[in-house]
């Protein structure tokens, strides 16, 4: 036999009930995972940099941090990347990404 299926609505489901459409959700995510690859590079520049200062001729744990300086720096260069691209479209195109209107 068929079941009936009852769907629920997103505001049912949202933590916040300003979210209303899947765009908002959208971009609310996006926001907070650029503060939180900001958060992560700044912790792994403080982790690479306290390996290469506590390495004291260790020349592996010195490589160590200092791969971890580079990949910080590298995704953090990468999500500011990805950021200006982001607001580039948004002048290009006249929409708004980031910050949809009412949100």
């Amino acid at each position: 036999m068929i079941e009936r299926v009852f769907a629920e609505s997103l505001q049912d489901l949202a933590p916040n009930p300003e979210l209303t459409t899947y765009g908002m959700v959208v971009t609310a995510i996006v926001k907070n995972a650029f503060v939180l690859a900001g958060i992560i590079s700044f912790i792994l520049l403080i982790f690479g940099g306290f390996n290469v200062i506590v390495a004291a001729g260790d020349a592996k744990k010195a490589q160590q941090g200092k791969t971890a300086i580079t990949g910080a720096i590298t995704g953090l260069l990468l999500v500011l990347g990805s950021f200006w691209i982001i607001q580039i479209i948004e002048v290009v195109t006249g929409k708004q990404i980031l910050s949809p209107v009412g949100f």
